[in-house]
């Protein structure tokens, strides 16, 4: 069947946090509530990284069926949900994984924090690679673990990672794990296999174990590798929350195929009375594993086709900003240094003025000042009202 994209969902009422939160230009942490999304002269959100596309339809009426049933007690993993999560990354990604290796957490950002608190010990240290998702240095500092940055290298618009620079990090005894977002959020790369490859080696030349964030892997435009192919200690954290538009339900799949570091979180887990997920997030996870598949090849057709119109569009009526084109996510990486604005600034003007509210590039850390993030997982007209907004205020400029 043909799966509908284009239809614009009203999200009012929902409590969404893209809709009806806003971050706070004085602290990107905090969040005040706010009507700007609704009436006469709404912006367009375009920052937290959900859809406004509705869910797959046999993902909506498994949890409709289950809801219809009026019982909602202490229910268990069902017996086949680590099968399904298994066969998707079998099929999916040709990693043949075992359903023992799953350990189910509410989410990847929750599962990194006890990851991190069952792993390290005060005084460690954690390699990341900024611009990258600003939860993964929130999550350390908050557990006084510290930040090693290892800052990727823009080469003409496409990123890379600095080799040289790691191994010799790497090598410092008390620096223990390297978090790796792959596909990168926010700049889009999806690492072939030599990258990652030559990224095994280095950290496995100095025991340093691997935290591979595969949150976006489904949502990718050229072959994804999981980091857990080349590296069998690494842990990959993974959910259907990004594919399926599910993040709302709390359920994500932590693969940990070495048996000595699952039992160690599995412990950690024990101890902090977390051993359970929700019973409509496992749901929807089985269901949309097992019946989604055409959803999201549809789904990528579409935003395929709104970033060769993004393409264009920039190219010919916005030349000021370069948008660097994403591998992997609905994430566009936009690079606004020629307005001559930093990213809080760039953030205030284009929601003052166009009514438009992007993703400040600033808070991603090192490289991000002067930059903004796009999230395009909306109708198209959406996406084309925005640019029409961008292109009007800059050229107001």
């Amino acid at each position: 069947m043909r799966y509908d994209f284009d239809t614009i969902i009203d999200r009012a009422g929902t409590d969404s946090i893209k809709w009806e939160n806003i971050q706070s230009e004085e602290d990107a942490h905090n969040q005040v509530r706010t009507d700007r999304f609704f009436g006469e002269n709404a912006a367009i959100p375009m920052w937290v990284a959900d859809m406004d596309f509705a869910a797959p339809p046999a993902v909506v009426d498994a949890l409709t069926t289950r809801v219809q049933h009026p019982i909602y007690g202490y229910t268990g993993r069902s017996q086949t949900y680590g099968r399904a999560v298994a066969d998707w990354m079998r099929t999916r990604h040709n990693w043949p994984i075992q359903p023992e290796w799953i350990v189910t957490t509410p989410g990847v950002v929750p599962a990194l924090a006890m990851l991190i608190r069952a792993l390290l010990q005060p005084g460690d240290k954690v390699i990341i690679q900024p611009p990258v998702y600003y939860p993964f240095k929130m999550v350390l500092e908050a557990n006084g673990i510290g930040v090693v940055q290892n800052p990727l290298c823009a080469d003409y618009g496409r990123y890379l990672m600095d080799f040289d620079q790691l191994a010799a990090q790497t090598r410092d005894p008390q620096t223990k794990i390297l978090i790796l977002s792959n596909p990168h959020n926010p700049v889009g790369r999806v690492w072939t296999r030599g990258e990652l490859t030559r990224l095994a080696e280095i950290c496995r030349a100095n025991n340093m174990l691997v935290i591979s964030d595969e949150i976006h892997a489904d949502l990718t435009f050229t072959p994804f590798i999981p980091f857990g192919t080349l590296d069998e200690n690494a842990i990959v954290c993974t959910a259907a929350s990004k594919t399926f538009n599910l993040a709302g339900l709390s359920n994500s799949n932590i693969i940990i195929p070495n048996p000595s570091l699952r039992k160690t979180f599995e412990k950690y887990l024990l101890q902090n009375a977390l051993l359970d997920t929700n019973l409509f997030g496992r749901i929807a996870t089985e269901t949309a594993y097992t019946h989604g598949a055409d959803w999201l090849d549809q789904l990528l057709d579409y935003l395929s086709g709104t970033l060769d119109f993004m393409e264009e569009y920039f190219a010919k009526h916005i030349p000021q900003i370069r948008m660097i084109r994403p591998e992997g996510t609905y994430l566009v990486w936009l690079d606004c240094r020629a307005l001559g604005m930093d990213s809080p600034s760039l953030t205030r003007f284009f929601l003052d003025r166009g009514r438009i509210y992007l993703e400040n590039g600033a808070i991603f850390g090192t490289g991000g000042d002067g930059f903004l993030r796009m999230n395009i997982a909306a109708p198209r007209k959406v996406v084309e009202e925005a640019l029409k907004r961008m292109k009007k205020v800059i050229n107001e400029l």
